[in-house]
């Protein structure tokens, strides 16, 4: 079975879908790719509700974004983000790095499974 992707427009919309999870809207998702500039909620807060969740906080959360200031990586890294990268400005560099979390995260990690309960 392949990997479904969810994608969420801004920081609220991330929050509705990953806090109606599991109630057979939408699956809880085995890895999160979260950039830090989102419209409505921002990244840092989005990230604060997922770690601060006892059904969400285990779901591995990476930052991916333009970003490159300390604060952010630190900031992030205190509220429990598992990854900080920073995205590339060729598009070439962003899919090896894509695939990198892919071969990381999907094969090469062991997780525990996710789930309501």
């Amino acid at each position: 079975m392949k990997n479904q992707l969810t994608v969420a427009r801004d920081g609220q919309e991330a929050l509705d879908i990953l806090f109606s999870s599991g109630n057979g809207n939408h699956a809880l998702p085995g890895l999160i790719l979260l950039d830090l500039n989102l419209p409505k909620v921002d990244g840092h807060e989005v990230l604060a509700a997922i770690k601060g969740d006892p059904h969400l906080r285990r779901i591995p959360v990476i930052v991916l974004t333009a970003s490159t200031r300390e604060e952010d990586i630190v900031r992030s890294y205190d509220l429990g983000v598992n990854t900080f990268i920073t995205k590339p400005v060729q598009f070439e560099e962003f899919i090896k790095i894509v695939a990198t979390i892919k071969e990381y995260w999907i094969v090469i990690a062991s997780l525990p499974s996710v789930d309501r309960n």
